[in-house]
């Protein structure tokens, strides 16, 4: 790749610092940025398949259990409207090797919880701990690569989010057959200490000049006047929805596949890895073609597959029946879709105010992260076993998705 400037000169978003010119920090390795954003997603993913036995063993209710990934999923948002700040304070290495250092104390607790209630609480701490590779992978980019280059590098690096969700699932659900779910806690904690040993190694900071902290109403006030402009709305409130369909299926789809319908976690999490493929078909089309079409007609084709997708599945689980690929054929229609709408929408919403793109892109992730944590919420309460409940409640999220895809068009792209 290209050189990067020797001096660079960028004011602080929101505090409106005097520019300071600085010299380009060194460059991580990629294999490594890649490691430390797949965390994340690993970390949700790995537990998902042995939801089921872990209500048995704990003696816990299908709601109360959903709740591990309902709360992650909280924990994940909350965390990434606090790193941003404070790493451009204090740097990227010392929040990231906290965030490491808090993600392996909480996967053990995890792995030794006697009970539903100290797991929830190690839970969120996982999640706390892992948005920092999230957030800080991002922030690193933008410190030691130049402007054009950055959209390759995190294309590269983004994978780890398409390969992780596809990886954890498979290995969890070995990993509860044959030394139970108590497994995919010990291998989070076996995954995050070499890597933290690692990022201490070979990550140098990054941040050229530390910026003075901004108070919580400079922050506040930047995220409110973000959600004052409707362009900025519409586009936040869609990409959540997308999100929304995948974790409404995400909170669902153990019970009905693995309770309801007898597979095994593996066959599960085996069908499980096939949605993340048709989710980077997705990206890929709309890589392909989001340039030539613009963003507003590529919305309209991507949210138009994901909700026929949505609104097919719960057709098809009162048509057919039950069977695996009658739940799984229409999400990955959902997959195809919002591996299309998702880019596009997350575009929009940071294009609607430049000089805040870094807060629009947290203030994004976070309504991503607790739209999707209220999905799961949701299905915890709604789903028995047969998938209608599943089902009914993605194909309303697929409805809100056109709702907010028209609001997106009045607000004049």
């Amino acid at each position: 790749m290209g050189g990067v400037n020797s001096h660079i000169v960028e004011p602080h978003a929101l505090t409106g610092a005097a520019p300071v010119p600085r010299a380009a920090p060194p460059r991580p390795p990629i294999w490594l940025l890649v490691a430390i954003i797949g965390i994340g997603p690993f970390t949700m993913q790995v537990l998902v398949p042995s939801l089921p036995a872990m209500g048995r063993d704990l003696g816990a209710s299908t709601s109360t259990v959903q709740l591990t990934v309902t709360l992650y999923l909280l924990g994940v948002g909350a965390g990434q409207l606090i790193y941003g700040p404070l790493s451009d304070r204090f740097g990227r290495r010392p929040l990231l090797m906290g965030g490491l250092a808090l993600y392996a104390v909480a996967s053990l607790a995890a792995a030794l919880a006697p009970g539903i209630g100290e797991l929830l609480v190690a839970r969120v701490a996982q999640a706390v701990g892992a948005c920092a590779g999230v957030v800080l992978v991002r922030a690193v980019i933008r410190d030691v690569w130049a402007r054009d280059e950055a959209a390759s590098v995190l294309g590269y690096v983004t994978m780890g989010m398409t390969i992780a969700p596809m990886v954890a699932p498979i290995l969890g659900s070995l990993l509860e057959q044959n030394f139970g779910w108590r497994a995919s806690m010990v291998a989070c904690l076996g995954f995050g200490l070499p890597l933290a040993l690692v990022a201490w190694l070979r990550l140098e900071e990054t941040l050229p000049a530390p910026q003075p902290l901004p108070g919580l109403g400079a922050i506040l006030r930047a995220y409110r006047s973000l959600w004052a402009i409707p362009s900025f709305r519409a586009y936040a409130a869609l990409t959540a929805c997308a999100t929304g369909i995948f974790f409404a299926f995400l909170g669902g789809a153990p019970y009905v596949v693995v309770q309801g319908m007898g597979y095994s976690p593996v066959q599960f999490a085996l069908a499980f890895a096939a949605i993340s493929v048709f989710f980077a078909a997705g990206n890929w089309l709309a890589g392909r073609l989001s340039r030539r079409l613009g963003i507003l007609r590529m919305l309209g084709v991507g949210t138009m597959i994901a909700t026929l997708g949505a609104v097919g599945a719960a057709v098809a689980m009162v048509v057919f029946p039950p069977h695996i690929l009658v739940f799984f054929v229409p999400m990955a229609a959902v997959a195809v879709g919002n591996g299309m709408t998702q880019p596009n929408a997350i575009a929009g919403a940071l294009s609607a105010r430049p000089q805040l793109a870094g807060t629009a892109s947290a203030l994004v992730g976070a309504l991503q992260m607790g739209f999707g944590a209220l999905m799961t919420f949701i299905v915890g309460l709604v789903e028995f076993g047969s998938g209608i409940g599943t089902s009914l409640t993605m194909a309303a999220t697929g409805v809100a998705c056109l709702m907010a895809l028209r609001g997106a068009r009045r607000a004049g792209g």
